[in-house]
């Protein structure tokens, strides 16, 4: 073996290993549903058997009652042909019903199954992934997977018809038969050739497709940065270029297909020249008759359709086979951060009491400490602000009592169990967190309340808005509580957001509240807006606050200054301000940062944080 070749091989090992993953992927949910498409099956069975049956009716229509002069059998033939031309035509209704049936139900079963299994992944996987392509994967893959449920009945019915009309060919004549059947094994020959080639490419195309899905996704979700910017044009290029990708995929696929395809076209034609010479000359040496030549040239003809649908079975077969590679990966993924088998619920008397002993933390492979042997105790009913500088840890801090991350080593525990012998659902909703990215649904506000508690009353929600300071403004917008909200909510004021967030996290009842840069987005001019409100709702609540804002920061009982992942002063605002220089040197840079609007600061600080 060459060096190339020994190169080569693990990829064309992997690539075997991913179609078989598509195929059983394929077949696994098909199985499902074996009832719908056994009906299907049957339907199309039954078509191709009233198909197959009125040849012969024809040939003998022609013997007995054209060419034997007994023309009262036409009127046996006849009706007989029309009894089975209905059946057929009803049958290929039914056929069709059922393997539109089929193909969605494979379709929605698969949705259904990767937006389970996207809810269960952690954010470990979604900070590898790109939105784009696993939007890709739920909309334009699972297409591709529709196409094949479609192709279920109808293939089967095209075998049947082509196994079927064979064995008839060969009753009527054989050397007849040999010569309308001998392109089979060209076409068998060309089929494979076809179906090693289209693979890749399918496989790239969807690549493509899913990069193209990205492009948009990301220039829609971030207009407001594209047009801040006036980056408009630049948008339309990366467009553009991944478009005529794309279309290089699609034209590339287009001239394998159109090498395959003619031969579907020509050798069915050649064999149907070939089968009225041959035959001809059988019927005027008496050694064949009209009706049987007749019929067989129907039952040829009968094959061209099955064998014209041979190229778009496979494409679409190998298109199916590689969509459902690409979903299968995500289906297979699982979360690094889950349940442990024993995972318990929190202490029924804990008051919210959190502490880190010697957490260290590196996110990814990268090797670089975001938090380095943290060791932070924050009291049950104690607030603390955490403040440094971009990538000090403070967002690290809150995502690891989360647990949306595990720590490389250390402990985090709440009311002294470590986070990772509690049960997720028990866990997360004990840590509200509003965020400086405020997230609001395409619902009313009430539902955007309610969304982490979707059963509490009316009157909860409404509680929960009056203590968050959102009350006023609601009562005031078009419909109040059922007042539909845009897409995230930019019907609203970046105050008017967050204290909905707000309101959506007192409404769950959290041992813990984390706000997370809460106050960053709105306007300084109008933070006093929620301020009071924050006050409010901390009051005797274990709180972290994560701040660059000194009003924001005196909310807090303690401040914790974090530098290199360590702490490295604790006291209040003041003491800090009068005795730690780094301390005041944080607050200036940020203070700088928001002033001169630096959205490459921002977004170098969120990625570090």
């Amino acid at each position: 073996m060459s060096r190339a070749d020994e190169r080569d091989a693990p990829a064309a090992g992997s690539e075997r290993r991913g179609r078989r993953g598509g195929w059983r992927l394929l077949y696994d949910t098909s199985r499902r549903h074996i009832g719908i498409i056994v009906l299907g099956v049957v339907a199309g069975q039954v078509w191709t058997l009233a198909r197959i049956a009125i040849p012969s009716l024809t040939s003998g229509a022609i013997n007995n009652g054209i060419v034997g002069g007994r023309t009262h059998e036409l009127l046996v033939y006849a009706p007989l042909i029309l009894v089975l031309g209905a059946i057929s035509s009803a049958c290929s209704g039914m056929r069709r019903y059922f393997a539109q049936s089929i193909s969605f139900s494979l379709e929605t079963d698969l949705r259904r199954e990767l937006f389970a299994n996207l809810q269960r992944l952690d954010f470990p996987f979604f900070d590898r992934s790109q939105t784009g392509q696993l939007m890709a994967r739920a909309a334009t893959d699972l297409q591709q997977i529709n196409g094949f449920g479609m192709m279920i009945p109808i293939t089967i019915a095209n075998v049947v018809t082509i196994a079927s009309v064979t064995a008839l060919l060969f009753s009527v004549n054989v050397p007849l038969a040999a010569i309308a059947l001998g392109s089979l094994p060209i076409l068998n020959i060309a089929a494979k050739r076809f179906s090693s080639r289209i693979h890749p490419l399918s496989m790239t195309l969807q690549q493509e497709l899913s990069g193209l899905s990205t492009v948009v996704e990301e220039t829609v979700t971030g207009i407001r940065a594209v047009k801040g910017f006036g980056a408009e044009q630049a948008q339309v290029n990366q467009l553009a270029r991944q478009a005529g990708r794309v279309y290089d995929r699609i034209i590339e696929l287009a001239k394998v297909r159109a090498t395959f395809i003619p031969l579907l076209d020509v050798l069915p034609a050649l064999s149907l020249a070939f089968v009225l010479w041959y035959g001809g000359t059988a019927v005027v040496h008496h050694q064949l008759s009209i009706g049987e030549l007749v019929a067989f040239n129907l039952y040829v003809a009968m094959l061209v359709g099955p064998l014209q649908m041979v190229g778009q079975i496979i494409a679409q077969a190998q298109r199916a086979v590689a969509s459902a590679e690409r979903v299968k990966e995500v289906l297979d993924a699982r979360p690094s951060v889950a349940d442990a088998p024993d995972a318990r619920p929190l202490p029924p008397d804990g008051r919210g009491r959190v502490a880190f002993e010697h957490v260290s933390f590196s996110y990814g492979e990268s090797g670089h400490l975001v938090l380095d042997n943290l060791e932070l105790v924050v009291a049950a009913g104690e607030s603390v602000a955490l403040v440094g500088a971009t990538g000090a840890g403070k967002s690290t801090v809150v995502r690891l009592l989360a647990r949306f991350y595990d720590p490389d080593t250390g402990r985090v525990l709440i009311d002294g169990t470590d986070v990772r012998d509690l049960a997720l659902e028990e866990l997360r909703p004990a840590v509200a967190t509003v965020f400086e990215d405020t997230f609001l649904f395409t619902a009313s506000v009430r539902d955007n309340i309610a969304f982490g508690s979707p059963a509490a009353p009316f009157e909860a929600v409404v509680r929960a808005a009056e203590r968050a300071g959102a009350d006023e403004f609601v009562r005031e917008l078009p419909d109040g509580y059922d007042t539909l909200l845009g897409e995230r909510g930019f019907s609203l004021s970046g105050g008017q957001r967050q204290r909905i967030a707000l309101a959506r996290a007192i409404l769950a009842e959290p041992r813990i509240l984390v706000l997370d840069d809460a106050t960053s987005s709105v306007d300084a001019t109008k933070e006093h807006e929620i301020r009071d409100a924050l006050r409010a709702v901390m009051a005797g609540r274990t709180t972290i606050v994560i701040a660059h804002r000194p009003a924001t920061i005196r909310l807090a009982e303690r401040v914790v200054l974090l530098d290199g992942g360590r702490i490295v002063a604790e006291g209040t605002h003041e003491e800090l301000v009068e005795g730690n220089a780094r301390y005041r040197q944080v607050l200036a840079q940020a203070d700088a940062e928001e002033a001169a609007g630096s959205p490459d600061a921002l977004r170098a600080g969120e990625a570090a944080r």
